[in-house]
């Protein structure tokens, strides 16, 4: 029976990719002030503007393909039973090859009702105005925004207690409740933290092995690392 590998990803692991993030620029994405495209406030305030924001980011995600990060992650199914828990909105794991991904703050593929949470659908291409669910409620991003609660925070959590070694790849471990996921892990369970800019993570009851590196080379060092324990 292979052993649970539980992965916890951010935008660093696409920004090799070529999707950029915002928090290395004031609170910019894109060029958007956060505030204004990924809270409700900003969606009640100007609809027009947070469609066309996630238009051009679903035809920039169009243009990117999974970078070695997002490869190896796959690969890594073959020894173990890895299963990826993303606060990224792109769909790179997936095209990579990983087959268990968890989608923490939505999909940029996806569009759900403005007012039925469980109305979603499939969407790759621009969404409008006119665009509405069949009880004529607007549809809207399938993005968990600033403010919002996270659906499927708790099926995280049930994986993170399962995992038999924890990863954490590309993130500041800054956005919550996805950064307190690490604590959910049982007693024992080896840590790992992949992050070329890694930030001091107080009050571990696991040990953690830091790898201050990008995704993509961390990842090499990290499937060497699991190699070895699972050899031992």
């Amino acid at each position: 029976m292979k052993k649970k590998l539980v992965v916890l990803t951010g935008a660093g692991i696409s920004a090799e990719s070529g999707i950029k993030t915002f928090r290395d620029s004031d609170g910019l994405w894109e060029g958007h002030n956060v505030m204004d495209v990924a809270t409700p406030e900003g969606w009640y305030k100007n609809p027009e503007l947070v469609l066309d924001f996630y238009n051009q980011r679903r035809k920039q995600l169009k243009e990117v393909v999974p970078n070695l990060g997002h490869t190896i992650l796959a690969e890594l199914e073959k020894d173990f039973d890895v299963h990826i828990i993303t606060q990224n909105v792109d769909d790179l794991h997936e095209r990579a090859g990983s087959s268990k991904v968890l989608h923490l703050h939505g999909e940029l593929l996806k569009v759900r009702s403005s007012q039925d949470l469980n109305y979603i659908l499939d969407w790759h291409d621009d969404l409008f105005i006119s665009h509405l669910d069949k009880k004529g409620n607007q549809l809207r991003p399938h993005i968990v925004w600033f403010g919002e609660e996270v659906p499927a925070l708790e099926e995280a959590i049930e994986i993170a207690e399962q995992a038999d070694y924890f990863a954490v790849i590309g993130t500041s471990l800054q956005v919550y409740p996805a950064a307190g996921l690490i604590s959910y892990t049982p007693a024992n369970t080896p840590l790992f933290y992949i992050d070329p800019k890694p930030i001091k993570i107080p009050n571990l009851r696991n040990k953690i092995e830091v790898i201050p590196e990008i995704a993509s080379k961390g990842m090499e060092i990290l499937k060497i690392k699991l190699a070895e324990i699972t050899i031992k």
